[in-house]
């Protein structure tokens, strides 16, 4: 089964479909969750880690095309979950899911969906649908699965039509945190799963704006004690936790509007002085914070194989080195809305779009990829440690 025009009739056997806006509606084979949702069709280029992507909850609101044809193939398990319950609406694949293959599997692919939520997709041309999305920029859609083939087509083009799209969105209070929590535990390794590092010190407050449980991980690895609060929390109960420094999370919707309320907090921490470090939305936020301005990208970067360069002259010998990056946007910073007093230090090698800023006079950064993704496979970790240095 293939792209197919809304004209056409349903293909004998197909149990699964998406339905972009436009009234074009592509034919598949269903799994996972039943139902349907409506959101914005992204692609994701990487070959591994589709579990982390689709508990990702940057992808809130979002159904991911895979580029790589044989997902699943490596089935699911407990420890490779970036958050409980969130993520993307469901995904797209070309290949039928087949049974797993991986002596860390203690789920098919096919279950895990279904018990997380996920609806999924195969049987698609997943090179045609990429092509599209390039061409003409990220659809909204609504991707259903019936598993007797029952679909009211004009119900769900209305669906896919009607829906707003991400710009202008704050989708962080659906996926942020509920309550403060101290966060134990460290990287993973084979054999012992997750250890507690046990940090006592510097003290790192992390703001969830949908975070990775990979983040604070990383933090503790760097030698970090991570506390980690809801994304409404205010300046003065941030304070009244007397951090060392403050994490700005990643995390999904228009920076725009999430900044709404986060921003004044960014604001009045770099008042402060207070060391900040800035993932994905909370380095978009934090340049909102500085006077820069963001904006939606046309496809945005999603993939594990990004290549970002180094610039903006603070770097000595490591300056122009280049960084394979883990991605997840769709808006960024623009660059050339930078004010003075805030340095651009990384660019994205794909097409020149701002990737990390640095704020002068101020110990305060931000990137837009993931360094805890484990891209390169180390390419980026060393900014866990730069921030956790500024903190000792």
């Amino acid at each position: 089964m293939a792209l197919s025009a809304s004209s056409h009739a349903q293909p004998s056997g197909a149990t699964g479909v998406l339905v972009l806006a436009d009234g074009t509606a592509i034919w598949g084979k269903g799994f996972g969750a039943t139902g349907n949702a409506v959101g914005e069709v992204c692609f994701n280029t990487a070959m591994t880690g589709y579990q982390e992507v689709l508990t990702d909850p940057s992808y809130d609101s979002q159904i991911v095309t895979f580029t790589f044809p044989h997902i699943g193939n490596v089935g699911a398990n407990e420890e490779d979950h970036e958050s409980r319950g969130l993520g993307a609406l469901g995904c797209i694949v070309r290949q039928e899911v087949t049974a797993h293959s991986n002596f860390r599997a203690r789920d098919e692919f096919v279950d895990w969906c279904r018990a997380n939520g996920k609806i999924g997709l195969s049987g698609v041309d997943t090179r045609a649908l990429t092509r599209r999305i390039r061409l003409n920029g990220a659809p909204n859609a609504v991707i259903a699965h019936s598993p007797r083939g029952e679909f009211d087509l004009a119900a769900l083009r209305a669906k896919a039509a009607e829906w707003s799209g991400l710009e202008g969105l704050d989708l962080v209070p659906g996926v942020t945190r509920g309550v403060l929590e101290d966060w134990r535990g460290g990287h993973w390794q084979l054999g012992h799963g997750y250890t507690d590092h046990g940090n006592e010190k510097p003290h790192v407050v992390a703001i969830d704006y949908g975070a990775k449980d990979n983040i604070f991980r990383s933090l503790a690895k760097a030698g970090a004690k991570v506390t980690v609060v809801p994304a409404r929390t205010s300046l003065d109960e941030i304070m009244r936790l007397e951090p060392d420094g403050v994490f700005l999370s990643n995390g999904p919707g228009d920076p725009a509007a999430t900044g709404e309320y986060a921003v004044p907090v960014i604001k009045g921490l770099l008042e402060r002085d207070v060391p900040l470090f800035g993932i994905c939305l909370g380095h978009q936020m934090l340049g909102l914070a500085a006077g820069a301005k963001t904006a939606k990208m046309f496809q945005g970067h999603r993939g594990a194989n990004h290549p970002v360069q180094r610039v903006g002259g603070e770097w000595g010998e490591s300056e122009g080195l280049v960084e394979i990056t883990s991605m997840n946007h769709g808006f960024a910073i623009d660059g050339e809305s930078l004010p003075e007093g805030v340095d651009e230090t990384h660019v994205s090698l794909f097409d020149g779009t701002n990737c990390g800023i640095s704020i002068r006079g101020k110990k305060a950064f931000g990137v837009q990829y993931h360094p805890e993704a484990s891209p390169g496979p180390q390419d980026s970790f060393y900014l866990f440690e730069k921030f956790v240095g500024m903190l000792e």
